[in-house]
């Protein structure tokens, strides 16, 4: 399926989507209404521009809702629970009937390809137990695979690094920044990573899989590939790495990818940032028709070549999912993603943890880092940054430790240009 050309994978696309639609009309209220003035079938692709889109902010509904307002059967049919991080707006609830349960199986199937798990690996995830839809798919991906999976649940570091040991993992799930975590506190024990066996880290959450500085401080520390993944407890998972690292492919057979460009709203051309446009065609339970998912890509229509003599005909995002267009800020005239401040001080391997924050000052987003680096030296980074952004950015060294980590998604980016605003 990666190799179907663009007008076979057109017409798969095609095909899907009237299907899709024919099943979840009427008995999904949500897009009944949505899309009652929708010429039905689409007679091609290039048609659904016309559609409506849907927005977060319509799913969660009203504030007393407690399920998101996208489903299509009654509560009874759904066999699966979860919701989202709460990261943008409150959290929210997402449920799955059991077919939809299996369609997110079969989509992470592509994922385990990409990092050549194979059945009899033993897959441990750095997770914690709770409502986080990764985990869970993840989980039951493994193991319809044949694989043995290790859970970790609420487990400390050091007990997490045990367990690689013990169960003989051979293959690392978590955040591109827990793993760098996983590695620090194993120096700290006098443990070498490199000789525990991983072959395969897969990550998730945060934008560093596909950054390469990132990547290769993870690569370097376990002695693995990297593989990037991407999806959301309200579109499913949409995309995968490639075993380079340079980005991500779009999961064109179980989603329609439209992007759209930042500067003008009109499709995109070959490489200009964009927001990323997901409809999926296997989730009729919570499906989503043209979903702005927030996120900012560039993608390429070029083909990838993934070894062996193939080549992925999927749309590629060159280094992966940029960052969101909410968390964009813009420092006197200079666009700057949270994701390019990663790729920067990751650069540095005795930065072991960081944090940004954003404020208004006037009229202007100020920037200040706080960095507990092992040299003891900011002014260092702080020229990087200077250099590479072409900004002066206030930098400070805080003392070891002092910083949080997280096992989940990381929040190292603080945006206070609210409470400033608010307060004027």
């Amino acid at each position: 399926m990666e190799t179907l050309d663009a007008d076979a994978l057109a017409a798969h696309q095609l095909r899907r989507f009237n299907a899709i639609v024919e099943r979840i009309l009427p008995e999904n209220r949500f897009y009944t209404e949505k899309l009652a003035q929708a010429a039905r079938p689409l007679a091609s692709l290039e048609d659904l521009a016309g559609w409506p889109m849907t927005y977060k902010e319509e799913l969660s509904g009203s504030a007393s809702a407690v399920f998101a307002n996208n489903l299509t059967w009654p509560r009874e049919r759904y066999a699966r629970l979860h919701q989202t991080s709460g990261t943008s707006g409150r959290p929210l609830v997402v449920l799955d009937a059991a077919d939809d349960w299996q369609w997110w199986i079969e989509c992470w199937q592509h994922v385990f390809d990409a990092a050549d798990v194979q059945a009899g690996d033993a897959v441990l995830l750095a997770f914690s137990f709770g409502p986080f839809i990764g985990f869970w798919s993840a989980y039951d991906a493994a193991a319809a695979r044949g694989c043995m999976v290790v859970p970790t649940g609420t487990m400390a570091t050091l007990a997490r690094l045990e367990l690689i040991r013990t169960s003989g993992a051979s293959a690392l799930l978590c955040t591109p920044s827990y793993a760098l975590h996983i590695a620090e506190t194993a120096r700290q024990h006098g443990i070498n990573t490199r000789s525990l066996g991983i072959r395969a880290v897969i990550v998730a959450g945060e934008p560093g899989g596909s950054l390469p500085s990132v990547r290769g401080r993870i690569e370097e520390d376990w002695n693995a590939t990297v593989i990037d993944h991407a999806g959301a407890t309200e579109v499913g998972p949409w995309g995968f790495g490639d075993r380079r690292g340079q980005g991500l492919f779009v999961l064109e057979t179980e989603f329609i990818a439209e992007f759209l460009s930042v500067d003008t709203g009109e499709p995109a051309d070959e490489g200009q940032l964009a927001h990323l446009i997901l409809t999926s065609l296997g989730r009729v339970g919570a499906p989503v028709i043209r979903y702005r998912t927030g996120d900012l890509v560039r993608p390429s229509w070029r083909g990838v070549d993934i070894g062996e003599g193939r080549t992925c005909r999927f749309v590629f995002l060159d280094g992966g999912v940029l960052g969101r267009a909410d968390d964009m800020v813009t420092v006197r005239g200079v666009n700057v993603f949270p994701s390019s401040i990663d790729q920067i001080l990751r650069g540095f391997p005795e930065v072991v943890e960081y944090r940004v924050t954003v404020t208004r000052q006037g009229e202007l987003d100020h920037l200040h880092v706080e960095v507990e680096d092992r040299l003891g030296e900011p002014q260092r980074i702080a020229d990087e940054l200077r250099v590479r952004l072409g900004l002066r950015v206030e930098t400070t060294l805080v003392a070891a430790g002092t910083l949080p980590r997280f096992d989940g998604k990381g929040k190292r980016f603080v945006d206070r240009r609210k409470e400033a605003a608010s307060q004027g």
